[in-house]
């Protein structure tokens, strides 16, 4: 896989609950992260005294973190809803190269900022909300 455009990796949440996902607006940076605690499992048996995990064992997480200009968009609407009502609503992470993220994520911390000369921005963090599906490109 080569070099990859950032503005291609996209954010994109259900807005409306019927399956219509659009990409969240004014998004300038986004960074996605995968999880998997370990199980440890070692004991006095363990082979040479090395460290023994449960395969398949352990939660699973993705979080999502992203920042951008706000924008008044439809989608900065929504993610306030989002928040606000504390929903857990579908959201598709499009990751170049890769493959489609797809599945229930809260969205944990909305941040807004700005400057008398400068345009305003927001921060916003996710938290996977269930099972994630996957779908290569």
């Amino acid at each position: 896989m080569g070099a990859q455009n950032g503005k291609d990796l996209l954010v994109k949440v259900d807005m409306t609950g019927d399956g219509q996902f659009e990409t969240m607006a004014g998004l300038r940076a986004t960074r996605v992260s995968f999880n998997a605690e370990s199980v440890d499992v070692t004991s006095l048996e363990s082979q040479g005294g090395w460290r023994e995990l449960l395969a398949g064992a352990g939660v699973k997480s993705a979080a999502i973190s992203g920042s951008g200009v706000f924008r008044d968009a439809a989608s900065d609407e929504r993610a306030r809803q989002i928040f606000f009502d504390g929903e857990t609503p579908g959201f598709q992470i499009v990751i170049p190269d890769f493959g489609i993220v797809e599945g229930a994520f809260q969205l944990t911390s909305i941040e807004y900022a700005g400057s008398h000369n400068g345009e305003a921005t927001y921060e916003v963090s996710l938290a996977s909300a269930g099972a994630l599906g996957f779908t290569a490109l």
